[in-house]
């Protein structure tokens, strides 16, 4: 499918601020502006296989479409959520477990990249994938 493939971080745009919002510390936000993140994704029907690879956390993901599963972001928050195709972008919510406000990510492919945009109380993120 077009998501198979491994992606390597280009750029970010607003990051940062997406980062404070979550609650993330100025350290780690500095930290986390700079980890060098791949993706790796695998689609096998309704089931997706996904490596992340940063400098601060290997791990793997594996998902069913529509089918709820936890997940810890990488500053180690635990959310509950699912993973949606709506057209060709794969649409996610994530529900926080400490506070049960929502993150919502969306993943789609616009030209040659892979763009994952994020939104959490208001603030909007986009991170920018190339194929490695």
């Amino acid at each position: 499918m077009a998501f198979d493939g491994t992606w390597k971080i280009e750029r970010s745009e607003n990051y940062e601020k997406f980062m404070e919002a979550l609650g993330v510390g100025m350290m780690k936000r500095k930290l986390g502006a700079h980890d060098n993140l791949k993706i790796t994704i695998q689609q096998n029907g309704d089931k997706f296989s996904v490596k992340e690879a940063s400098n601060f956390r290997n791990i793997d993901i594996e998902f069913t479409l529509g089918v709820s599963f936890d997940y810890s972001l990488a500053d180690g928050t635990e959310t509950s959520g699912v993973w949606t195709l709506e057209g060709n972008k794969l649409v996610g919510a994530f529900t926080r477990k400490d506070n049960g406000k929502v993150l919502k990510a969306t993943r789609e492919i616009v030209g040659d990249e892979l763009v994952q945009t994020y939104v959490y109380e208001g603030v909007e993120s986009k991170r920018f994938f190339k194929r490695a």
